[in-house]
């Protein structure tokens, strides 16, 4: 028997190939639903980026109109820009060691850069302080490393020698960490007195070390883009010996004479700050063609206040190494879009020691055992969104949450060049107490009508200052702090004298 055949019109081939393409569209409508269902559950990426030196107005979302920065500044746009950020320390290797553990540097006892400056003749002789971070210390990259991130460390490190490095803190990988406090140079080779930074011996003539880091951040990010990640991205930039690219530096001469009135001034500073935005970009770029960005956590800050040879810090009061604002008032910007609500700002005074228990609930980690965080979680205030403006818009005051933490404290028994004599500090609602440990003298301050620090209101408010001070040394005797003491070899006219360590500019 002959074998049937059937004919199909033109309408019936019409149809079924309608209905092929729509269980095509339909299965790949369900593989897209699996796939952006696994994208929901898996924890959240972070890159955490900590500049050297960056002062409080040294972005252009933070109010210069020197300095060009409108991909740091797009991290506003998509989150939150935290107007009373502050550094852990006036100096570096404290607040790198208070961002790694959450804990104050008083309590850790690394309360100094390393290797620090030496005054033996000075009026106090400083504490015996930790030169490198304890490795029985819980870091933030042991506890996403236990929780299943590729941990990767970029830039500076700064918290030990070689037996403290980054791979023996929890991460997988280290480029560019060692125990040096700034770069040999920020052109290849990038080497001095035979010290190389790890990672980075090979290298192009004249390759820029910020765009070399930004590279190593986004080879790591798009081998990892598998799983969760952690990347720290400490730069070195913008810490001295103040290097940039010549065709920058001749933009920015150019500009500094079209702008005299301007108090940021420093070309060869501002072309180091638009590598660095230039690196951001490229960088935020990357996760988005990589459709990550959503789920990752992007947060942007410094370790210190701006360095006052380098830039101006106004209206805050002197810079690095200072008791004042300049010293540790710093940049704060949190990203990450499925979460915090675009263009966003919080007054909610925040510190280094935050990031540690904020990221932890964030991303929901788990930790073995309670630490001893000095740290409170900011979640609650990043994830706030006004019930009028769901995602995006301004959130009001009255709207905005707080967190439970009635004072931030600051503690270094050190001298530096910058101009700090050993000081404690506390700030309490809009209130700043500093306590000089030479003489004893008592500064106070009320943040909200003199941000410059330049109404000295401890004679005028006794109440509020006794209050202040009671709750400083309080908290010193709580945290364990290592005061500075009585110098046997004291000589006023020996301490005045140049040496070398206080002709150096400060190298943290």
């Amino acid at each position: 028997m002959a074998p049937s055949v059937f004919h199909y019109s033109t309408a019936d081939c019409t149809r079924m190939l309608a209905n092929r393409l729509a269980l095509v569209l339909a299965l790949f409508a369900l593989f897209a639903a699996l796939d952006s269902s696994r994208g929901a559950d898996r924890r959240p990426n972070v890159v955490l980026i900590l500049i050297d030196d960056l002062g409080w107005t040294d972005l252009g979302c933070q109010g210069s109109k020197f300095y060009e920065t409108p991909h740091i500044d797009r991290l506003t746009v998509s989150g939150m820009r935290f107007t009373h950020g502050y550094s852990a320390c006036t100096v570096c290797s404290p607040t790198r060691a208070a961002v790694m553990t959450g804990m104050y540097p008083a309590r850790l006892h690394i309360t100094d850069w390393i290797e620090g400056h030496k005054r033996p003749f000075a009026k106090l002789k400083v504490p015996g302080w930790k030169m490198h971070l304890p490795h029985e210390t819980l870091t933030m990259a042991e506890v996403f490393q236990a929780n299943g991130y590729a941990t990767c460390h970029i830039g500076k490190w700064h918290l030990g020698n070689e037996e403290f490095w980054p791979t023996t803190q929890g991460f997988d990988l280290n480029i560019g960490g060692n125990h040096r406090g700034q770069p040999p140079s920020y052109f290849f080779p990038y080497e001095r007195d035979n010290i190389k930074l790890p990672g980075l011996a090979e290298g192009k003539e004249g390759e820029y070390l910020t765009d070399r880091l930004t590279d190593e951040a986004i080879k790591f990010i798009r081998g990892s883009k598998d799983r969760p990640f952690f990347l720290y991205l400490p730069h070195y930039t913008v810490h001295t010996p103040l290097q940039a690219k010549p065709e920058l530096v001749a933009k920015y001469r150019a500009k500094a004479a079209r702008m005299p009135d301007q108090p940021h001034q420093n070309a060869v500073y501002a072309a180091m700050i638009e590598s660095l935005d230039d690196g951001l970009g490229r960088l935020l770029a990357a996760l988005d063609d990589l459709k990550l960005r959503d789920n990752t956590i992007v947060i942007f800050t410094s370790d210190n206040g701006g360095l006052a040879s380098s830039t101006s810090n106004v209206p805050l009061r002197v810079g690095k190494g200072s008791a004042y604002e300049g010293g540790v008032r710093v940049p704060l910007l949190v990203s990450y879009p499925s979460a915090i609500a675009a263009g966003s700002t919080s007054p909610v005074p925040a510190m280094s020691i935050d990031l540690l228990p904020t990221l932890v609930e964030l991303c929901g980690l788990s930790v073995a055992k309670t630490p001893a965080w000095d740290g409170v979680s900011l979640a609650p205030v990043l994830t706030h969104r006004s019930p009028h403006a769901p995602r995006e818009g301004t959130i009001s005051r009255s709207e905005m949450p707080t967190v439970a933490r009635e004072a931030l404290y600051w503690h270094y028994p050190h001298y530096h060049p910058g101009g700090a004599t050993p000081y404690g500090a506390v700030r309490a609602g809009d209130f700043r107490l500093v306590e000089f440990y030479e003489a004893g003298k008592i500064e106070l301050y009320n943040l909200q009508r003199d941000v410059g620090e330049l109404s000295d209101l401890a004679a005028a408010e006794p109440a509020k200052r006794d209050e202040l001070l009671a709750m400083l040394r309080a908290w010193r005797n709580e945290v364990g702090a290592q005061m500075p003491t009585a110098n046997p070899d004291f000589d006023a006219a020996k301490d005045q004298q140049p040496s070398p360590a206080r002709a150096k500019k400060a190298k943290s």
